[in-house]
């Protein structure tokens, strides 16, 4: 593939002047061959942009990324890529998959040291093994652009997680998305990982899913997640936690238990944390082997807390009947906050629409997610999806006001960002545009930011 075709160098020369290797543990620094000369009494340039200024006893020398780059896979004796040199000035590296190893990681990391342009590092499935990622958190000490970075699948285990979690320790970097999914950690893993997050306020978002994390590793995490205020979202899919480990995670914001098998028992310990929680606000447990009987469990929970906004039952072996019990609960419960409950797999009857529409009038802000309705007609299928954009693009066109203006109508706050749930409450109790459930669904699919909110901004345009 032409994006990692190793650059050839110019002369035999060259080639034979590689300077020895260095171990992994030296510190991320690289002094590069003299490209241009000038004169001492000539100001250094003071940019830190593009060029990295080396001092000389006599002289000063400067070198750009790429040559920086160049010759520290010199020095460390890697093959340089292509793909590297030509993205250094963009925001988003992704060098998944391209075999970096050790060296290669080395040479991206102290070519990354004085970068200020990437914020997004990707490097999955790279082999960096520990001396990589060793090379990585120093270079993360020096380099503050550097937000959100992705080492998953890399088969790190405990040594890297040890590197790992005395990085975390220090709490010195601007780090705030990390992906270490696929990376082998076990429950000894989870423990050191633990301790470092208990003091790290800077991660927001944490990606430890396919890993081998059992029910020890379930109680270090769930006491760090009382602990830390700063986790915003923890991803524990594909693991292997039961009841305890279940129990002892709840502590979280945003949690995502799914493809954890720990069926309808589980489902009974969820539904008395959530009875008793009061900080979780996301759910997944999706794929979990939770039937009727789990839903039931839940729905006793639910009908208790006023936290918890997003429920997802994907993929879990539960029909009408355990749905109804889950939007009852909802009904019943005056100060629930809902948003979602997916339960996308389940084909309901026209008795559940009905039923669900009672839910929904004593609580606008929630939406449910279902499969089908039974003998739905494809005619009132096309009417419920009539574009809900050009309805209010209509009522604009006839007011003299733009979209936005109406979208900004509905917030009290007069901005152009709102959270879905008061989105969809607002959008459903507005008699301006009438528009069905369906209709602001889809509405809401075209303006959500993936974060909880809606942002019309982007249909801000001046009327002519």
């Amino acid at each position: 593939m032409d994006d990692d075709e190793p650059l050839e160098p110019e002369t035999k020369d060259e080639t034979e002047s590689l300077p020895a290797q260095h171990s992994s543990d030296e510190t991320l620094y690289c002094e590069a061959e003299p490209l241009s000369t000038v004169e001492k009494e000539k100001p250094a340039r003071e940019s830190s942009e593009t060029d990295l200024e080396i001092e000389d006893t006599e002289k000063f020398f400067t070198t750009g990324q790429k040559e920086l780059y160049l010759e520290a896979c010199k020095l460390v004796g890697a093959v340089p890529v292509s793909y590297f040199i030509r993205n250094m000035e963009e925001s988003y590296m992704n060098l998944n998959h391209h075999g970096l190893g050790p060296k290669g990681t080395k040479a991206i990391a102290i070519a990354l040291v004085s970068n200020t342009a990437v914020t997004k590092l990707e490097l999955e499935d790279n082999c960096i093994m520990e001396q990589g990622v060793l090379s990585l958190v120093e270079m993360l000490q020096e380099n503050y652009y550097l937000q959100e970075m992705n080492i998953s699948n890399n088969n790190l285990g405990l040594e890297g997680a040890k590197i790992i979690s005395e990085f975390l320790q220090r709490d010195s970097s601007s780090i705030s998305n990390l992906e270490l999914s696929g990376n082998n950690l076990k429950d000894e893993a989870a423990e050191l990982l633990s301790q470092a997050l208990s003091t790290n306020y800077r991660i927001k978002k944490l990606d430890l899913s396919y890993n081998q994390f059992s029910d020890t590793g379930g109680e270090h995490l769930g006491q760090m997640l009382g602990i830390n205020v700063g986790l915003t979202s923890l991803d524990l899919s594909w693991n292997q936690f039961h009841v305890r480990g279940t129990v002892a995670l709840c502590n979280g914001l945003r949690l995502d238990l799914s493809m954890n098998g720990f069926g309808n028992e589980g489902a009974l310990a969820l539904g008395e944390v959530l009875r008793l929680n009061g900080s979780l606000t996301y759910l997944d447990i999706s794929s979990n082997d939770v039937s009727n009987e789990g839903a039931s469990r839940i729905s006793r929970g639910l009908e208790y807390n006023e936290n918890l906004k997003v429920l997802k039952l994907f993929l879990n072996p539960i029909d009408v009947d355990g749905a109804v019990l889950l939007i009852l609960s909802i009904k019943r419960n005056p100060k629930s906050r809902m948003e979602e409950l997916d339960i996308s797999n389940v084909l309901v009857t026209e008795q559940f629409v009905k039923t669900l529409d009672g839910v929904y009038a004593v609580h606008p802000q929630l939406n449910v997610v279902y499969k089908a309705m039974q003998g739905l007609s494809v005619k009132k299928t096309l009417f419920l999806w009539t574009n809900p954009m050009k309805l209010i693009q209509n009522y604009a066109d006839q007011q003299n006001i733009t979209v936005v203006d109406f979208l900004k109508s509905l917030n009290p706050a007069g901005t152009m960002k709102m959270h879905v749930g008061e989105f969809r409450k607002a959008m459903v109790q507005q008699n301006k545009v009438p528009l069905n459930r369906y209709q602001v669904g889809e509405l809401i699919k075209r303006l959500d930011e993936k974060t909880g909110m809606v942002n019309f901004s982007f249909l801000n345009t001046p009327k002519t």
